[in-house]
């Protein structure tokens, strides 16, 4: 696994610019390379924020958007079209406004889809999703190690929560202790709704890239605890780490409990 690198912004809004400029060219890049990309979403003010960023930049119509994957960290498990599911919000900050293929946008099952309102039927059934897009490269992933498989995640974004949860896997519930499977059903999670669906850590390893998005003086002490060597039980966030690059974007606000020692050399 990667060490964290860190990038701080003066504000909320110059980072998701700064972002936004940042994955379009990890997207292309990937299509260059390899003929497509396959990114992680996350929801929540700053993940919407990137993708409302995104959407506002004219570098944008450097992406092939036939090509690209898209997937999402975790779910609120509620109905088809819900305002508060994340790729409700997702496509209203930037998805509907792109030539996406539907057949590559990968949304977690809602509860009234075709698992019903089983949540752990829906996590089964997005796992076997994740496992049937998985290539051979995956086959040598961590989740693959852990007794599942993934694609090949150029980008996996996380939004850190103000108690250091990252996708739905919050501080000691079962499912950030998972080991074994990719996709986990949440219930009772501190935070509503209640039952969600997520990814888990061995998922999330898998990434190539995990980016970490903080910003806001509730997000500042989370960062400085999973950035202090705290425990993934403990602080989710501490545990979201990419095989080739751990990378956490933050404005000034949320690094503002952070020793100066861990800043990088040049912040914007």
């Amino acid at each position: 696994m990667s060490t964290p690198q860190l990038v701080v912004h003066r504000d909320k809004e110059l980072m998701a610019q700064a972002a936004a400029a940042r994955l379009i060219t990890k997207i292309v890049d990937a299509q260059a390379s390899r003929g497509y990309a396959s990114i992680v979403l996350t929801g929540g003010r700053n993940g919407n924020g990137l993708l409302a960023a995104l959407a506002g930049q004219p570098a944008r119509d450097a992406i092939d958007w036939g090509r690209l994957d898209l997937w999402w960290g975790d779910e609120r498990f509620l109905p088809e079209g819900d305002p508060e599911r994340n790729v409700t919000q997702a496509r209203e900050a930037l998805l509907d406004a792109v030539p996406l293929d539907p057949k590559r946008v990968h949304a977690m099952p809602a509860s009234d889809g075709l698992y019903g309102n089983d949540v752990e039927a829906a996590a089964a059934g997005y796992a076997e999703e994740l496992a049937r897009s998985a290539g051979p490269e995956t086959m040598r992933s961590a989740a693959a190690a852990a007794g599942g498989s993934v694609p090949t995640f150029d980008v996996l974004m996380l939004g850190v929560g103000p108690d250091t949860h990252v996708a739905s896997l919050f501080p000691e519930l079962p499912a950030v202790r998972e080991t074994e499977r990719t996709v986990v059903g949440v219930h009772g999670a501190p935070k509503p709704p209640p039952t969600r669906v997520t990814l888990t850590l061995p998922a999330i390893r898998s990434a190539r890239e995990v980016w970490l998005l903080a910003a806001g003086e509730d997000k500042a002490e989370a960062a400085a605890i999973a950035l202090s060597g705290a425990g993934e039980i403990q602080a989710p966030a501490a545990g979201a780490q990419g095989r080739a690059r751990t990378l956490w974007l933050l404005d000034a606000a949320a690094a503002s409990q952070l020793p100066r020692a861990l800043y990088p050399p040049a912040s914007a």
